[in-house]
């Protein structure tokens, strides 16, 4: 079966990450005064009461206008059938206050991994307060870092609500349900979903347009959902937004056999070789030449495997070295099989130099020159630890909310992770066609940056031909846009610019 980790910075496809023990954190019960201690590790984190609801009231100023707001901090418990609780689920919900339109939209937000909170959607680039970014998102941000109001947030459109799964931020399974219940594929559009559909009653917003909005393996999330909320509560969505993800694992998982991969990431690496001034010309002319190269020619050549004649083996090395910046001697030696770990150490090699996995623009000093494949991904480098310290002081400071527990921005102790994959890869393509087909009124924006090296767009791109069965007219329902980051493009301040435009587009310009 596939082993994929965490999408949203944990590698894609990396099976280096241990599997974390499912061991709750450590906390003292609540106990009458005479009873006997009991050991701190006796009671699970959801045996303490969790604290209320904490609700904020605000003003931001968003497009030149000022907008009042509350903003709710707190747990949804979901429950079992028999009206016992499953989990408590902690969201961030952000409610326009000076409207008196009760058909206003809501979106649900969610980053990826799996294994991730909200945050980065959250304070990146949707909420009323974002992390503060001095520079285009490729350089380093100075510790401590702050938070600034968002005059590109959404909200003036659309109600908000940032989900954090089962085991993420200060969600966590309530007593008598273990927290490996949650963490698989079907698992967690289960527990997501029924979130969704309690979050929409109790709120009473059924007759809200609704939409969902997902980053990296939130995307695969969001797939999943536009067909079992549909199915399951009879809930159909006006709007899917799908940020930096695939549907189809194939296309990510190179292997012998599968040759997909390669084709997927020729395009994304063309770009990146351009922006780092390794190739020259046009750089949108560049990629769709290597696009129409990967799934022509280059396909061909990678079915015939060793069959492929040296003649022409040489003269696709040079046309992919053109495309790549990579020496045609190593694509060659590589049988023409580069793959972008490979080719994140090899592009800036002789500068001493690895780039970013998340964001390929960024190029920092490689610390281990020796090795094959680079040893560490500056693009993570720069987002931890700075959205872990505006989280903290946003939650405790602006918020006055606060747990005891860890707030697991991004956590290993989902895995093992559930694929649910027997003998094959996960794809979710077919549950989004359906969705269409049975919600022709069911619109899905697809947003993708020029420089990812996790998640490139050719991967949505193969997908959305794959939808054979969806009928051609359905087919527009579906828009990419582009933008020149990378996973988090949002960081890069242009494209968060851009990136309101085309949502407020998307949202009050229904085709």
């Amino acid at each position: 079966m596939l082993r994929i980790t965490l999408l949203t910075f944990i590698s894609l496809l990396s099976p280096y990450l241990a599997t974390a023990q499912e061991k709750p954190a450590d906390q003292e019960a609540k106990k009458e005064q005479t009873a006997p201690e009991k050991p701190k590790d006796a009671t699970k984190p959801s045996d303490v009461k969790a604290p209320a609801k904490e609700v904020v009231e605000k003003t931001v100023t968003i497009a030149g206008k000022k907008i009042s707001y509350k903003t709710i901090t707190s747990k949804l418990v979901i429950n079992k059938e028999d009206g016992t609780p499953r989990a408590s689920i902690f969201n961030v919900t952000y409610l326009r206050t000076d409207t008196k339109d009760t058909k206003r939209p809501v979106t649900f937000a969610f980053n990826g991994g799996p294994g991730s909170s909200a945050v980065w959607l959250h304070l990146g680039a949707l909420g009323p307060r974002i992390i503060d970014i001095k520079d285009d998102g490729t350089g380093p941000i100075k510790p401590p870092a702050m938070l600034r109001d968002n005059d590109l947030s959404i909200l003036d459109v659309t109600d908000l609500v940032f989900i954090d799964p089962v085991s993420t931020g200060y969600s966590r399974a309530e007593k008598d349900a273990k927290p490996s219940e949650f963490h698989g594929v079907e698992e967690d559009l289960e527990s997501v979903g029924d979130f969704i559909r309690s979050w929409v009653t109790e709120n009473k917003r059924w007759s809200s347009p609704k939409y969902l909005l997902g980053e990296s393996y939130g995307g695969v999330r969001a797939a999943g959902l536009a067909a079992l909320l549909q199915s399951r509560y009879g809930m159909s969505l006006n709007g899917v937004v799908m940020l930096s993800t695939l549907m189809d694992f194939q296309t990510l998982s190179a292997s012998a056999g599968n040759d997909l991969a390669y084709q997927v990431f020729l395009p994304t690496m063309t770009s990146v070789a351009h922006f780092h001034g390794v190739i020259k010309g046009n750089r949108d002319q560049l990629v769709a030449q290597a696009r129409e190269f990967a799934f022509g020619p280059y396909a061909v050549a990678l079915l015939q495997g060793n069959q492929l004649p040296a003649a022409e083996k040489k003269a696709l090395a040079l046309k992919i070295s053109a495309f790549t910046g990579i020496s045609a001697e190593i694509i060659e030696d590589h049988n023409l099989r580069i793959d972008s770990t490979f080719f994140r150490g090899e592009l800036l090699r002789k500068k001493k130099k690895v780039i970013g996995r998340f964001d390929a623009r960024v190029a920092w000093n490689d610390t281990e020159t020796s090795e094959v494949t680079p040893d560490y991904d500056p693009s993570f480098s720069i987002a931890l630890g700075a959205f872990s310290t505006v989280m903290m002081d946003y939650l405790t400071t602006e918020l006055d909310y606060q747990e005891d527990q860890p707030y697991e921005i991004l956590t290993g102790k989902v895995q093992p992770w559930r694929w649910n994959a027997s003998n094959g890869y996960v794809n979710l393509t077919g549950r989004l066609s359906v969705a269409i087909r049975d919600n022709p009124y069911l619109r899905v924006l697809v947003m993708t940056g020029h420089n990812d090296l996790a998640t490139p767009g050719d991967s949505m791109m193969h997908s959305t031909r794959q939808m054979l069965d969806l009928a051609e007219p359905l087919r527009k329902n579906i828009e990419f846009t582009y933008y020149e980051g990378g996973h988090m493009f949002y960081l890069n301040p242009a494209d968060l610019k851009k990136m309101r435009d085309d949502l407020v587009k998307f949202y009050t310009e229904p085709k």
